[in-house]
């Protein structure tokens, strides 16, 4: 079995508790309170501003072996520079000012989740970062197009409200792909146990992310 399928396995429990959070099942059904939406949105902008930091810290640190990796790492760098952007102007477009966001402050579990990837590179294995490229991927793939279809023919949102979710979607098909390649060319076993360890702590505070977000007024 490669790698990549080994990781899914590995991770199932984890994935299917972040999976059971109510404000997904409300997202995919079009229940989702049009105040949900704008937080979730705020809490992906400040984990998506941390992308392309997280991805040089990974290359910096990544040993001269997995020279094959560094390389994967700048083309990631190069698709995801200005995502946060996109964000912004998905809440501009639910009515919310932009900047209010971008100078705020996250919630806890997405602070601490974002800290936890930036401690795994630093002090474990950079290679551990790819860990929650699984979870954050996997789940965009799982959800977000249901979910921005949903909402938006709940909540009566303009189509420019839902660019980062259509764009993180399953048109992402292609970047899971990508992943899923580099991940079955992981052959050190060190490599392979940091990325499933940090992937089943990053669904736990993923999922605490999603289980903080505001279902009622």
């Amino acid at each position: 079995m490669n790698f990549f399928q080994t990781l899914q396995d590995l991770t199932a429990a984890e994935r299917d508790c972040l999976l059971a959070a109510p404000v997904l099942h409300r997202a995919v059904t079009g229940t989702l309170p049009r105040h949900t939406y704008v937080a979730f949105l705020t809490e992906a902008y400040h984990h998506v501003k941390h992308t392309v930091p997280l991805l040089m810290a990974c290359g910096a640190r990544l040993p001269e072996r997995h020279e094959w990796l560094r390389s994967a790492i700048a083309e990631y760098i190069e698709e995801e520079l200005g995502h946060q952007e996109w964000i912004l102007n998905d809440l501009a477009a639910c009515g919310v000012d932009p900047e209010t966001v971008r100078h705020g402050q996250p919630a806890l579990p997405t602070e601490l989740m974002v800290a936890y990837v930036y401690d795994r590179i630093a002090r474990d294995n950079p290679v551990s970062f790819f860990g929650m490229v699984n979870v954050l991927e996997g789940t965009s793939i799982a959800l977000a197009t249901r979910a921005a279809s949903a909402i938006r023919g709940s909540l009566g949102l303009p189509p420019a409200a839902f660019s980062y979710l259509n764009s993180h979607g399953s048109l992402d098909q292609e970047h899971i792909r990508f992943f899923e390649g580099l991940m079955n060319r992981l052959d050190a076993e060190e490599d392979r146990e940091a990325v499933v360890h940090t992937a089943r702590v990053v669904y736990r505070l993923y999922g605490d992310m999603f289980r903080s977000l505001p279902l009622a007024r």
